[in-house]
């Protein structure tokens, strides 16, 4: 008992003494180590100690840039701009010596990667990435990078170590978050420091800082790079190949301190074992820094690294060793917390000590790891030595968009490709030249290709901190196959450079004609769609197949443009159909008759439609990325204006002005009773919804359409089980990310401009949606073998099978479209974008007697 007192008494004490300490820098600093005063610290460009404010990210870049203003170890770069247009900022620090040769250091270390090549790994230095706050409103990282930032630069003791070691540090991961957050807790922070867990300036506002412009978590985004925070940091990461990477993180207030390793069993397979055995090495450094500061810490016992999207586990396939750390988040300046009080100053000073705890291990195992970077790249030609797959090609005939992008993207990851200059057929599979791309396999990057295509469905836990699939050609709803040396060596490909341009469409035909059509197979057609739609012209919807005089067939969901009411002459439009048509990337078809085969194009069949006013419900308990994924696809990919509708607004706005609503992901219990009259009103008025995830749940208990769902049945027989077994027992019933096979009716609207039936779909939650039994409501349903790549529990599979995947629901002369999956994930799940684009364009067409 005497014993226990006297702990809890210095724990207590280790918690309150950086309330009194906070304002001195030497309460950062390790002992030992004299500072070379010509380096300002960051109290003297600031005017405030770090710790006392949320350094927003001006006040970062105007310190690291005075800084490396006065230091000939440090060189600052700007990498690129954020949405919000903020500098992206890396530090280069290293010895003056190594400054003068920084390409030359690049490129032995590129040789690092050919198994071949000659290298003194003796004299390599060592590259660390310093990575902090991906997460903005996990500020205590972005602040260490201050302290980081003056140590390395200004320590006297470190001099000779530079020669060996190169440090990229990138303070903010993600500048508009950081800059979000900091805003909201200065504003609301008192001079006198509250901790209560209620406060205002502890509860911050949705969306939150944690994402960025568009509410995207941008620690997934790193094999996906679909945001330019992103593309920029991967490119500098590939142009550099660090040894280490830190990747520093919060968690729970209620928490202590979190470094890596995670979990064995839940590393991916592609990861060599040797990586786990470092970074429990590296492990120990923190252990010896942080106990000399009295932190309490764990690891093993949490976190893994299986998706290779994230900081911690993007360099893991890549011969690098990603760490996470997770740090108990104060949020603001002060918290209580199950451990006492916990001040902001105390979270920046364990990140700051595991900076420098990692710096001593880059130190002491710098030949290891150049050895282990050079062996990962050995070890990955052996095994495309023994592979029998020599290449992968993938593609699509009838949309070039989708496989631009996936191109794209693998493009940004230092990977060779190759576009197909002919046409050829794989097992029966046709690729088109100038549609489709050869990825070899005989590459540096082979591990990396590997996680890309592979599909997986076994595995060694059941566990997973985030998804357990993401075949990149399903992700797109391309076809693919694996090639043989064979078949490879008779492809004309050529190879094609980073940041290629998208293939601009055309108008087939003259000014003048009858009137002008487009099918809607491409990517981007409803790009075109609006962009028309805009200038006043005349846009229909063939839910018929047309053949076109020229034989040209035109199949359903083709669109016919005419001037319409609007006053343009001929050559105004021909000059609107160009330009969008480029844009677009797709091909527009002069129609000189109206007497066309199939149907006439002034059929009854055809709807005029009406150019989508779009209204997406934000704030409150609505999910803010997936709100934010529809924003982005609106105003990044198809131009297309939306208003953001806070949920609070919802029952004084004039819902007229919209003919589509979207209800992503989420509770809408706050619009109360008067929202749900205000919105079956409106459908019944002839809106059309678009609902998503639990929303339909909303809408099913409010009568509002009719969704239900599948109860679990599965009932536990056993009057006892074993307590230690509860959080696995539980874990393994979690859907946290999978691919499942769906059949889709490509003749109803929700499935135009698809080619096949066949469709992969993600999912992440267990909603399991009964279908309608009016079978035309049904647009797509879960196949009776679903498990595509990913894991899901077995009880869970059970109930999937031949379930609904998306429902349509008539009220009125309106429709409430509802999708189980979020068929726009994480923005690069291009397969199923456009099930929701004709939601909003072609929802209004669907006939009532298919909707009930």
């Amino acid at each position: 008992m005497k014993t226990t007192k006297i702990f809890m008494i210095a724990l207590l004490a280790w918690l309150i003494l950086p309330v009194k300490a906070q304002n001195s820098l030497s309460y950062y600093l390790p002992q030992g180590y004299t500072y070379n005063p010509t380096i300002p610290t960051p109290k003297q460009v600031l005017g405030f100690e770090v710790g006392d404010w949320h350094a927003t990210h001006d006040q970062v870049v105007m310190y690291m840039q005075a800084v490396a203003a006065a230091s000939d170890r440090v060189s600052i770069e700007v990498i690129g701009r954020t949405y919000e247009m903020r500098p992206q900022i890396v530090l280069t620090i290293t010895s003056p010596a190594n400054h003068g040769k920084l390409d030359q250091i690049k490129s032995e270390r590129k040789k690092l990667r050919d198994p071949s090549a000659n290298v003194d790994i003796d004299k390599m230095p060592l590259v660390m990435w310093a990575g902090y706050s991906v997460h903005g409103n996990e500020p205590s990282a972005v602040n260490a990078s201050l302290l980081a930032a003056y140590h390395f630069a200004a320590a006297n003791e470190i001099a000779a170590d530079l020669d060996n070691i190169v440090i990229l540090l990138d303070p903010a991961l993600n500048p508009d978050g950081v800059n979000r957050f900091a805003s909201w807790v200065n504003s609301h922070k008192s001079y006198v420091m509250n901790g209560d867990p209620v406060n205002r300036e502890l509860n911050e506002a949705w969306p939150r800082g944690r994402t960025n412009h568009y509410w995207f978590d941008l620690n997934r985004d790193w094999l996906p790079a679909q945001h330019p925070e992103s593309r920029n940091r991967v490119a500098k990461v590939q142009e550099w190949l660090p040894n280490i990477h830190l990747d520093f993180h919060e968690m729970g207030s209620n928490s202590t301190f979190f470094f890596q390793p995670g979990v064995p069993t839940r590393n991916h397979p592609l990861t060599p074992k040797k990586s786990f055995e470092l970074t429990e090495k590296i492990g120990q450094y923190h252990a010896k820094h942080l106990d000399k500061i009295g932190s309490l810490y764990y690891s093993q016992e949490d976190f893994d690294d299986f998706y290779y999207g994230k900081g911690s586990t993007y360099p893991d396939v890549q011969g690098s060793i990603g760490i996470l750390f997770e740090q108990a988040s104060s949020r603001g300046h002060l918290q209580e917390t199950i451990y006492g009080p916990l001040t902001f100053a105390f979270t920046i000073k364990n990140q700051f000590t595991t900076t420098l705890s990692s710096f001593e291990a880059a130190r002491e195992m710098r030949v290891e790891l150049n050895t282990y970077l050079r062996d990962f790249y050995k070890e990955a030609k052996t095994e495309y030595d023994a592979d029998t797959n020599k290449a992968l090609i993938f593609g699509s005939k009838e949309d070039a968009g989708r496989t631009y992008h996936l191109a794209d993207m693998i493009l940004q990851h230092d990977i060779d490709l190759f576009s197909l200059k002919e046409d050829i057929s794989v097992n029966g599979v046709e690729f088109e030249k100038e549609k489709a791309y050869i990825v070899p396999l005989n590459q540096p990057q082979y591990r990396l290709i590997k996680s890309l295509f592979e599909t997986r469905t076994t595995f060694t836990d059941s566990l997973f901190y985030d998804v357990s699939a993401w075949t990149m050609p399903m992700a797109f709803n391309l076809d693919y196959m694996e090639l043989s040396s064979k078949i490879l060596n008779l492809a004309n490909v050529e190879e094609v450079p980073k940041n290629f341009p998208k293939a601009k469409g055309k108008v087939v035909g003259q000014p003048g004609a009858y009137s002008y059509m487009f099918g809607w197979s491409e990517y981007y057609a409803p790009k075109a769609a609006y962009a028309l739609m805009d200038k006043g012209y005349l846009v229909r919807v063939a839910h018929e197949e047309i053949t076109l005089p020229e034989a040209i067939k035109m199949k359903r969901g083709s669109i016919i443009v005419s001037k319409g009411q609007s006053q343009a002459t001929d050559q105004e439009l021909y000059n609107d159909l160009v330009k969008a048509a480029e844009d677009a990337g797709i091909e527009i078809h002069a129609v000189t008759t109206g007497y066309s085969g199939g149907v006439n194009i002034g059929s009854p069949s055809i709807d005029v439609l009406k150019k989508p006013e779009i209204a997406i419900l934000v704030d409150g308990g609505v999910s803010s990325s997936d709100a934010g994924e529809v924003w982005h696809l609106l105003d990044q990919r198809f131009q297309m204006p939306a208003t953001l509708l806070p949920v609070d607004r919802f029952n004084a706005a004039d819902l007229s002005r919209y003919n589509v609503i979207v209800f992503s992901d989420g509770n809408y219990n706050q619009l109360g009773k008067s929202g749900v009259e205000k919105t079956k009103n409106w459908v019944r008025d002839g809106g059309t919804v678009i609902a998503t995830g639990r929303a339909l749940n909303w809408f099913g208990q409010n009568e509002i359409a009719t969704f239900k769902f599948k109860e679990d049945e599965t009932k536990d027989t056993l009057v006892q089980r074993s307590y230690a077994d509860y959080g696995n027992a539980t874990g393994a019933k979690v859907t946290g990310g999978a691919i499942f096979n769906v059949n889709l009716d490509i003749t109803h609207p929700i499935g135009y401009g698809y080619e096949k039936p066949e469709l992969f779909t993600f999912r992440g939650d267990n909603l399991f949606m009964v279908p309608a039994e009016n079978a035309y409501a049904n647009p797509m349903v879960y196949t009776a073998n679903p498990l595509a790549s990913g894991y899901i529990h077995p009880s869970n599979l059970e109930q999937i099978k031949n379930s609904g995947a998306i429902r349509v629901s008539g009220v009125g002369r309106g429709r409430v479209i509802g999708f189980v999956d979020n068929p726009n994930f994480r923005g690069f799940w291009f397969g199923t974008n456009k099930l929701f684009m004709n939601a909003i364009f072609f929802g209004q067409t669907i006939q009532s007697g298919t909707a009930r």
